[in-house]
């Protein structure tokens, strides 16, 4: 398989903190990477160092092959367009219709004119299940699902070949948050795309997942294929997937 992705010796402090201490993964093209780890645990802090919007305090990230630790303004803008983005709660703008929010970037970074914008948008709104009446709709006019549905149908937009997903389940019942996994998987094998999710729900995981990488103390404490994560052995990762109270780490102390 293609390498996309590698990670080595990765630390960031802020200060005297210390969020980040020596953090190795790596991915492959076309693969699922799951982080776990509590609130805290420094799992937003690395997407943003992957995705270049935080510089780390040492160590390297490559995509491939190219060092982003360190990159440049045009290099970095040019990098961005590998990446999409499914944010926690959706993220969408309530000042402008659906078809719009998900042809943001078309319009705004690629120059798209709208005409052609909106014709990929109403094409990516069909692969998130939503029909073509939903375009001139608001935000604040669709359910919740329907929303994340549509956040879904932007981060895959410009077609990009990673793309992050942070809390993609959070607020939804257990049955649209399974159509979410679903659409993830699905648009995410289409596009071939590398995916990075955090998430805390575990049925979301085991779904998504090809690799789970368990963060702790800033560092990366298990990494292996979801199939192994109930037979780890890892008494961290084994009390954190079956959220107990008890155990080596203390929720308390977070």
């Amino acid at each position: 398989m293609t390498t996309k992705l590698v990670i080595k010796d990765l630390k960031k402090n802020f200060g005297s903190k210390q969020v980040l201490t020596g953090i190795d993964l790596q991915a492959n093209k076309g693969e699922s990477i799951v982080i776990l780890g509590g609130s805290g645990s420094g799992k937003s802090v690395l997407i943003k160092i992957i995705a270049s919007l935080l510089t780390p305090s040492s160590g390297s990230v490559k995509i491939d092959d190219m060092e982003v630790a360190d990159i440049g303004a045009r290099d970095r803008d040019k990098l961005m367009e590998k990446f999409g983005f499914l944010f926690q709660g959706g993220a969408l703008f309530d000042s402008i219709p659906i078809w719009e929010n998900v042809a943001f970037r078309l319009i705004n970074q690629k120059k798209l004119d709208k005409k052609k914008a909106r014709a990929i948008a109403i094409e990516k709104l069909k692969a998130v299940g939503l029909s073509e009446k939903v375009a001139d709709l608001y935000p604040a006019e669709l359910s919740g699902g329907m929303q994340k549905r549509a956040s879904l149908a932007r981060a895959i937009a410009a077609d990009p070949e990673i793309i992050f997903f942070d809390e993609p389940t959070t607020g939804l019942d257990p049955i649209m948050a399974d159509v979410i996994n679903d659409l993830i998987i699905s648009n995410s094998k289409q596009l071939g795309a590398t995916t990075i999710t955090i998430t805390h729900d575990m049925a979301s995981a085991r779904k998504i997942a090809d690799k789970i990488a368990m963060l702790y103390e800033g560092k990366i404490i298990w990494f292996g294929d979801v199939k192994d994560m109930d037979s780890s052995n890892n008494p961290y990762l084994d009390q954190f997937i079956h959220g107990r109270a008890e155990g080596p780490i203390n929720f308390l102390a977070v």
